[in-house]
């Protein structure tokens, strides 16, 4: 009896294991859930807040971070490649649901059910747009409002991108104030050196950048209210609260946690200070008092906050995340263009094969060229239902087609006639001329079209950090948002000598195929 009892003990306790054990997977998978930021500092920041909130409720969450512009993050958060991103209630109001200024809660509230979207937990502060100049340019042209801008008509104006099309960007703040100006477009990221080199004299800016305290920028008042209120809110899926529950009590419980000043010195440990995305937010939710927690001003804020040293930049190259996102670079260069030499030998083939086809042929591959790589990731993204590697090894495998088409389509027309019809005397089918006498003669050419291929797409394949697909091009955007050269040249300097790896090795490739008796072998 005295052994039964603790026999039977030991198997409760046994199959109690197990089936925690079984269980757990299923629960933990429940608690999964991916969270987006738009490609801009603030942005970046309070996706990683909500990304370590989620892991405090025992979720494993994702941060996809950098994606692009509003329309990008909508259609990923639309299709359920995220689940919550941090935005702007005038944003989502103006941009993204198109309603008019000071709608109300309900309206906004109905159309994003429309979409299985909802909006909530108001984090405490707002972040507008405004229109900002230098202190010499604003005093030499009298500007202090956005009417002032009327009696300037010489001013150079770059805006970003994003808000020179925007619904509640320059072209209804210029029909407002009848502006006479015609901006041209530059990255956010750039704008604030472009103001201090004085290469530019107005940019737009969001009113809670460190930068503006930092390099004593006047401030155009929007004199006409012209501006929606862009409290800090989040956008997600309108399932996240009952599908992650746990995940949401600690998303949820943000709210009203960050005002304006901690918001600015948080932007400022990144901008000015060097200071990494992750322990920013670690910070914060830790409950540690930044430097900034108690200066009231804009500028105190921004200063006030410890310099950290700048890494070297082999440091920051080889440093961190340089494997992983090698890695990434790597697997979507090889699967694009693998995909893209399966499609485009066969199309070449056909190119050479029927003369009338051929001109088609070659006009679609090269039309593709010319379409913008951010826009057909951003169309992909609605048409496969997802963000991340998928839509990226789509758009990188259409950009290398072309090359790959036309020197199939050249090197199969190199073989004189009287070779084809030399195979063509011995018996051979057509597939069996293609296979041992056409190919093995065009090889050559072939091989450059792949290698020109493949160089090109180390470069275009940095744009897939924009849709969440890693690799180097994921530095490259952080580097631009925060304005940090050696960010920015941490993912272009990698990037760049991947190519002229690859460049080397085919160049041997090619040597070996031009020796006597290559092909044949």
């Amino acid at each position: 009896m005295n052994v039964i009892r603790p026999l039977r003990f030991a198997a409760h306790a046994l199959a109690f294991l197990m089936a925690g054990a079984l269980l757990s997977p299923a629960l933990h998978a429940a608690e999964q859930l991916a969270i987006g930021s738009k490609r801009f500092t603030e942005s970046y920041i309070l996706g990683e807040v909500i990304t370590q909130a989620a892991r405090q409720g025992g979720a494993t969450a994702e941060h996809r971070q950098g994606l692009g512009n509003t329309a990008v993050v909508v259609e990923a958060l639309k299709t359920g490649s995220i689940d919550v991103y941090p935005e702007y209630l005038g944003t989502v109001e103006r941009e993204i649901l198109k309603l008019p200024t000071g709608s109300s809660r309900q309206a906004i509230d109905q159309k994003l059910r429309e979409m299985g979207l909802a909006l909530g937990v108001p984090l405490g502060f707002s972040n507008g747009y405004a229109l900002a100049a230098s202190a010499e340019v604003a005093r030499k042209h009298g500007l202090q409002t956005l009417g002032d801008l009327q009696r300037a008509p010489d001013l150079r104006i770059a805006i970003s991108q994003e808000f020179l099309g925007r619904e509640d960007g320059w072209p209804g703040l210029a029909r407002r104030y009848q502006l006479p100006q015609r901006p041209t477009s530059i990255d956010h990221g750039l704008s604030y050196q472009a103001l201090a080199s004085q290469r530019i004299d107005l940019t737009d800016i969001y009113t809670t950048d460190a930068r503006i305290a930092d390099l004593g920028l006047v401030t155009l008042q929007d004199d006409a209210n012209y501006f929606p209120r862009y409290d800090a809110v989040l956008l997600y899926r309108a399932d996240l609260p009952t599908r992650a529950p746990q995940a949401w009590r600690q998303i949820a419980a943000l709210e009203g946690r960050i005002d304006v000043t901690r918001m600015i010195a948080m932007n400022a440990q990144a901008e000015l200070h060097g200071q990494a995305f992750p322990a920013i937010a670690a910070d914060f939710l830790a409950g540690k008092a930044t430097p900034a927690a108690a200066p009231a001003t804009a500028s105190s804020a921004a200063s006030a906050a410890p310099a950290q040293a700048r890494p070297s930049l082999s440091s920051a190259i080889f440093g961190g995340n340089f494997w992983r996102l090698t890695r990434d670079h790597l697997w979507l260069v090889a699967v694009s263009v693998g995909i893209a030499v399966l499609i485009g030998i066969p199309l070449g083939t056909l190119a050479a094969a029927r003369a009338w086809l051929g001109q088609g042929i070659l006009g679609f591959v090269g039309l593709l060229q010319t379409v913008p790589s951010l826009a057909l990731l951003a169309a992909l993204i609605p048409l496969l239902g997802r963000i991340g590697t998928v839509p990226a090894i789509v758009a990188l495998s259409l950009y290398a087609l072309l090359p790959i088409v036309r020197n199939t389509a050249v090197g199969l027309m190199q073989v004189p006639k009287g070779t084809q019809q030399a195979a063509v005397a011995l018996g051979m089918t057509p597939a069996q001329s293609w296979r041992l006498v056409l190919l093995p003669l065009a090889l050559p050419v072939i091989i450059a079209g792949v290698k020109t291929a493949t160089v090109m797409t180390v470069g275009t394949a940095t744009i897939a950090a924009f849709i969440g697909a890693g690799g180097y091009g994921e530095r490259i955007a952080q580097g631009l948002a925060l304005n940090d050269g050696t960010t920015l040249l941490a993912g272009a300097i990698p990037s760049a000598g991947l190519a002229v790896l690859i460049q080397v090795v085919f160049e041997v490739v090619e040597r070996m195929f031009r020796q006597p008796g290559a092909a044949a072998s």
